[in-house]
């Protein structure tokens, strides 16, 4: 682990949520998904921050298995964030929306907070269980908190292929080998 991480673990751990700027209310986000008690891995962009990236993040992206049980539990944790499914056009609630039972493979909310999409598995890694497999816990913000490990982050990260992924990748590599050379 670099000492970049170091420090922005650091940084994240003492942030306060009533701090300007982006980072903040998706830390909030953060928080809300662990106080739920909803087993999750931080993976995408803000995954990629605390491995040491120097690229922005405006989301939340995160692997989890979406039981029924955990669907309740994510609706009652967001619903003073005012959830709304953003991918479709009438941005329905999510407090209503899928009926309780209805399975669900993957969320894309817009809160308040901001935006968090929950996934059941990642491009290019697999199921959740899979990403748990070689995530790794941390502190974050008060609480234990698991994270994609940094080689799955730049395989999920190939894997999808866009341009702005692929710029991710050269620097998290960059950050990989600063870390063994350490």
């Amino acid at each position: 682990m670099c000492c970049c991480t170091i420090r922005l673990w650091n940084w994240l751990s003492n942030l306060n949520v009533s701090d300007v700027g982006s980072v903040a209310p998706l830390s909030k986000l953060i928080q809300t998904l662990c106080d739920a008690d909803i087993e999750f891995i931080v993976v995408g962009g803000f995954a990629a921050l605390l491995h040491g990236s120097t690229l922005v993040t405006r989301d939340i992206d995160v692997c989890a298995v979406l039981s029924n049980e955990d669907v309740e539990k994510l609706r009652a944790a967001l619903r003073e964030f005012h959830p709304t499914h953003r991918l479709t056009p009438q941005r329905l609630s999510f407090l209503g929306n899928p009926d309780p039972g209805v399975p669900v493979k993957n969320l894309y909310l817009e809160t308040d907070l901001g935006s968090v999409d929950l996934l059941s598995s990642i491009k290019g890694i697999g199921d959740f269980e899979r990403v748990r497999a070689g995530s790794i816990e941390i502190d974050l913000l008060g609480r234990r908190c698991r994270v994609i490990s940094l080689d799955d982050l730049i395989r999920a990260k190939e894997a999808m292929g866009r341009e702005k992924d692929l710029l991710a990748v050269k620097e998290l590599k960059a950050i990989r080998e600063k870390q063994v050379k350490s």
